[in-house]
């Protein structure tokens, strides 16, 4: 699987712009057969950052979703700006 097949959108929302402004941490909506070793290196080989750990869940509509925190040495809010999120 390809990095633009893994990595499908960021989420956006009120609660995920908190967490990537107080945790470091990016939330993305990804493939469903994407495991976390897979989405830890597509973040890393898309954006240039270094990923520290990667959590998920499927959510009640059935999408996968990836709490993915930065080193300390990138700063989540920064990236967003480059990718457009903000």
């Amino acid at each position: 699987m390809h990095d633009e097949e893994i990595i499908i959108y960021p989420a956006v929302t009120e609660k995920t712009m908190k967490t990537l402004e107080t945790e470091n941490r990016f939330v993305f909506i990804v493939n469903r057969q994407a495991n976390k070793r897979q989405i830890k290196e597509a973040v890393e080989n898309l954006y240039e950052v270094k990923v520290t750990s990667v959590r998920t869940l499927i959510t009640p509509r059935g999408e996968k979703k990836a709490f993915v925190r930065l080193a300390p040495e990138f700063k989540a809010e920064e990236i967003a700006t480059r990718i457009g999120i903000f």
